[in-house]
């Protein structure tokens, strides 16, 4: 199922608790883990794109930096 949250899965999890219904729980475990290891994966993409987003920034700066040297340079 597309798009389908971690918070879905625990509650099918509630549901087999309240049935005593256990048959399809080993599947649900596995989704869960494959879910929260999605959700992991996602938050250390974000985090590497913005020290990504620093370095560029700091980059810049010292580009412009380089480039008004070269103009003094020139002159």
């Amino acid at each position: 199922m597309p798009n389908r949250l971690l918070c879905a899965v625990l509650d099918e999890m509630r549901e087999c608790v309240k049935t005593l219904n256990f048959s399809y729980l080993p599947g649900l475990i596995e989704e869960a883990q494959s879910l929260g290891n999605r959700m992991e994966a996602h938050l250390y993409e974000i985090k590497d794109f913005n020290r990504l987003h620093k370095d560029i920034k700091v980059l810049k700066k010292k580009k412009k930096k380089l480039e008004e040297k070269v103009e003094e340079l020139e002159e």
